[in-house]
């Protein structure tokens, strides 16, 4: 069985955040969903468990950062074309994310980032295929 990750994250509102991460064309899986967490279905291997604050601080033994004040993570997935990360970007500004700083295009790699609804910076990042096997 391949490894899984599942990246927790708190949330404000979590109807909200659902919504957010909709209107980019994810789904949850609604096993492991509820009215305080909603599983967050990025491919077969990555989820990200949003969480209402309180039931994330159930899991926490610290402080509990305030994304929109302090960088607590960098989420980085790839993009399979320079236009699927600008398409994402696009429809994440359109569903209320901010883009913190311009697109960084290094040639053979190109990404955006944007901070969704609760202030935690998300990249979208092409790679060419070629430079990776070079």
């Amino acid at each position: 069985m391949a490894t899984m990750i599942f990246v927790n994250l708190p949330v404000k509102d979590i109807e909200a955040a659902k919504a957010f991460w909709g209107e980019l064309g994810y789904s949850f899986n609604p096993q492991f969903s509820d009215d305080k967490t909603g599983c967050l279905v990025i491919s077969d291997t990555i989820f990200a468990m949003l969480m209402t604050e309180a039931r994330f601080r159930d899991f926490a033994t610290k402080e509990v950062a305030d994304a929109t004040k302090t960088t607590e993570v960098m989420l980085a997935l790839s993009a399979d074309s320079r236009d699927q990360v600008d398409q994402v970007l696009g429809a994440a500004l359109a569903a209320g994310a901010t883009e913190p700083r311009p697109a960084q295009d290094l040639g053979f790699m190109y990404g955006r980032a944007f901070e969704d609804l609760d202030g935690h910076v998300w990249e979208y990042v092409w790679m060419d295929p070629a430079a990776v096997q070079g």
